[in-house]
């Protein structure tokens, strides 16, 4: 692997949004050439950027019911309107789980562990259950697990439900320091309402714990070849990273946008669960346009399969092109 580009650093979310002036409407990819039923069976999709072999690995799907809190900026009209006009049901919000795995230098990378089953719903927990296995990967020979951030369908995957074990103690797990700062803080709780006050207990009573756990600044290496990029907004410390394999680049986007059919379509949403949400629509914009830039692949935690693809902008938002599968 080669070093990292020149855009390597992110760009300041303030920057790239006084940068891209847009306005107008976009016509989003429809998901029928991403999320077929058959690709969903087979639980994962695998592709090259550079020398990297890229997995993403499908961990399930939250039918999650829909609520007039969902979205802050939009109703319930625009959201089910938003889902029917690329095909999905409006029944409820399908937000699937989708891990990348990337190996790449002799080594096996996985950003994120998935919900371990712990978080997202009867119809969740497939990673350990049956599909990393699906798709290749021996859950003990992945080296460095690198965490976007702490929310639990991204962590629990890392501990055991009952006894909070480790699931991978002899991979390294990198933290982002900003992230962790906040979420291990012994005065976090009294900040917190009390339906997040059980994420941060988790949080301390393992991290702090497990001796192989080292943390990353924004802008530094995570690992040789993977540069965090500081993405907040969704969490105090929400972190992406950018992967450079010669002139071709991979972004592992983490939680920057949820489901492409309202969030990549229409960026200016903002979830419920984007802790400061205009931050989160900063970082958001800021990211696609860095990708679009370098001409980046992106990979999504809530993108489903092929959980992938490039970015293009038109007008105010933005599409997914989805990539192609080996």
């Amino acid at each position: 692997m080669q070093s990292i580009s020149r855009r390597g650093l992110v760009l300041s979310a303030a920057a790239a949004g006084a940068a891209f002036g847009l306005d107008g409407t976009l016509e989003i990819i429809s998901p029928a050439h991403a999320q077929k039923a058959d690709m969903m069976e087979k639980g994962f999709s695998k592709f090259k950027v550079g020398d990297a072999t890229v997995t993403t690995v499908y961990d399930g799907i939250w039918e999650k019911a829909h609520d007039a809190g969902f979205i802050k900026n939009a109703s319930l009209d625009e959201t089910k309107s938003a889902l029917k006009a690329v095909g999905h049901t409006d029944d409820f919000v399908p937000i699937p789980f989708t891990i990348t795995v990337v190996e790449m230098g002799g080594k096996t990378i996985m950003f994120d562990s998935g919900t371990g089953g712990q978080t997202g719903g009867p119809k969740a927990g497939l990673l350990a259950k049956q599909n990393l296995a699906k798709a290749g990967i021996d859950a003990a020979k992945i080296s460095t697990i690198v965490v976007t951030h702490f929310h639990g369908d991204h962590i629990f995957g890392l501990m055991a439900k009952d006894t909070n074990a480790q699931t991978f103690p002899n991979a390294e797990i990198v933290l982002p320091e900003a992230e962790y700062k906040f979420w291990a803080d012994e005065g976090v709780l009294a900040k917190l309402d009390p339906g997040r006050q059980g994420l941060a207990k988790r949080v301390q009573a393992t991290f702090p714990t497990w001796k192989n756990v080292k943390q990353v600044a924004d802008g530094k290496d995570a690992i040789a070849g993977v540069r965090a990029i500081n993405s907040n907004g969704h969490t105090p410390g929400h972190t992406s990273y950018l992967i450079g394999s010669g002139a071709n680049q991979l972004i592992i986007s983490g939680d920057i946008t949820n489901i492409p059919a309202l969030f990549v379509k229409n960026p200016e949403w903002q979830a419920v669960f984007d802790q400061d949400a205009a931050l989160a629509v900063k970082s958001r914009r800021a990211i696609f346009d860095q990708a679009i830039a370098d001409k980046a692949v992106v990979t999504g935690y809530h993108w489903g399969l092929p959980g992938a693809g490039t970015i293009q902008k038109d007008g105010n938002g933005y599409a997914l092109v989805p990539v192609t599968s080996m």
